[in-house]
């Protein structure tokens, strides 16, 4: 599997919000971590951008941390690979002895690895197993997700994860049909979709499976619900002056994001202070006005670039003990 057509998203503007904090000097290095390592494009250029600076990078899938390691290797003990999830950073920091970090990024959803490799079950554009679980070794698959989850609650994934107003149609078109035999590809439920939508429906945003899969994956994978522990962890984690960056591909990601980061820069105290104490200041500076969008000339050169929203932050005072 080739490692050129990996474009990673945004990079040179996700390397300028971290940059600060990574360029600072002092008796340590300077740590980043990058919580979704992938096939390691965001990881190399940090590395190669920043001399000075340590790299700890996460990723739940194997495969991508033995091609990772691969790409990474010339940087040698600079960088540290680990197999883990990203909601699981304080223990990996813990792990490692590193009581704080100066940079952390994000680039969530699915990596090109798993996006282009046939047998993975992500894509609607080519059949394949309905699996879609980022780690092969633990967890249900997508097809066990289709088969024995009670309609009412595949409904509930179909809208709340795939934002898909047909959720009611296509998931009484699924039940009828995993009573005749239950699925086990992509391209009949593909399939089933298409049938059972109105002509409508099928006329705008692309492929509309699209929705119906980014839900079942997201599902899957418990995306949201790591999410959720996720970033306030990694902000938890960010020395003061420390920056995070995070690329959100679809709305749910990035409002998470945006509450998180929006609740960090709030002031806290109770309303009529004539001085605000320290304890109540915030904690975050915003460092992006709202979500910022890849240039048309990226999404020209990678489309999928093209539904990204990157949001950043700095840390700016500790947490009040």
């Amino acid at each position: 599997m080739s490692q050129t057509r990996h474009v990673p998203v945004m990079l040179q503007r996700c390397l300028d919000l971290l940059a600060p904090a990574l360029e600072a000097t002092g008796p340590q290095p300077p740590v980043v971590v990058d919580c979704t390592l992938g096939l390691g494009g965001h990881s190399e250029a940090l590395l190669a951008a920043f001399p000075a600076v340590r790299l700890v990078a996460l990723d739940r899938d194997k495969e991508a941390l033995r091609l990772s390691g691969e790409r990474l290797a010339p940087y040698g003990d600079r960088a540290t690979l680990v197999h883990a999830v990203y909601d699981e950073l304080p223990e990996v920091l813990d792990r490692l002895g590193i009581p704080k970090v100066q940079g952390v990024l994000f680039d969530l959803g699915v990596s090109s690895m798993q996006l282009d490799e046939a047998d993975r079950g992500f894509a609607y554009a080519q059949d394949a197993p309905l699996d879609m679980r980022m780690d092969q070794t633990t967890g249900i698959g997508a097809a066990e997700v289709l088969n024995t989850y009670p309609p009412g609650e595949l409904v509930r994934i179909l809208r709340a994860y795939g934002e898909e107003k047909q959720a009611k149609r296509i998931v009484s078109a699924v039940v009828r049909e995993r009573e005749k035999e239950p699925f086990s590809n992509s391209a009949r439920l593909v399939e089933l979709i298409r049938d059972s939508l109105p002509q409508a429906a099928k006329r705008t945003g692309g492929n509309p499976a699209k929705r119906t899969f980014q839900a079942l994956r997201i599902e899957v994978n418990g995306e949201l619900t790591v999410l959720e522990r996720a970033v306030p962890a990694a902000v938890q984690s960010l020395a003061v002056g420390g920056r995070i960056a995070v690329l959100s591909y679809h709305s749910l990601e990035d409002r998470l994001v945006k509450q998180v980061f929006a609740a960090g820069a709030a002031n806290t105290a109770p309303p009529g202070l004539p001085v605000v104490p320290e304890r109540y200041q915030p904690r975050l500076k915003l460092l992006t006005r709202g979500a910022e969008l890849p240039t048309e000339e990226e999404v020209a050169e990678n489309r999928r670039a093209a539904p990204a929203r990157l949001r950043g932050a700095q840390r700016i005072r500790e947490e009040e003990r």
